[in-house]
């Protein structure tokens, strides 16, 4: 089971477990981060669950899709690492991916 290492808005670090086939909100969201709003439920409408990822994992992550980038243009604190964690698909290869929790807008 892969593992990733969340970022809180305070800057604490905590490794959990994700299950394959989920995606990176989903799993967020479910070990009780409060700062995953995650609104639309993972529609990719809403863009409240934006978070950062590794930049060394970004070849290991599906393109972002028009409707992704959009939405992450809206945002004061897009970056170029800037992901909606709704469509990040959970898998092997994602194993030690740090994801930081965007501040909301």
């Amino acid at each position: 089971m892969p593992k990733l290492v969340i970022v809180n808005h305070a800057g604490e670090e905590k490794e959990i477990e994700a299950t394959v086939g989920r995606t990176v909100m989903e799993v967020i969201r479910d070990a009780g981060f409060d700062e995953m709003l995650a609104l639309c439920g993972g529609c990719c409408s809403c863009a409240t669950c934006h978070v950062y990822v590794d930049a060394a994992f970004a070849d290991k992550l599906p393109a972002v899709s028009e409707d992704e980038d959009d939405l992450l243009d809206s945002s004061d604190h897009r970056e170029p690492t800037s992901r909606l964690s709704c469509q990040v698909p959970v898998t092997d290869a994602i194993d030690g991916m740090k994801v930081t929790i965007a501040p909301a807008d």
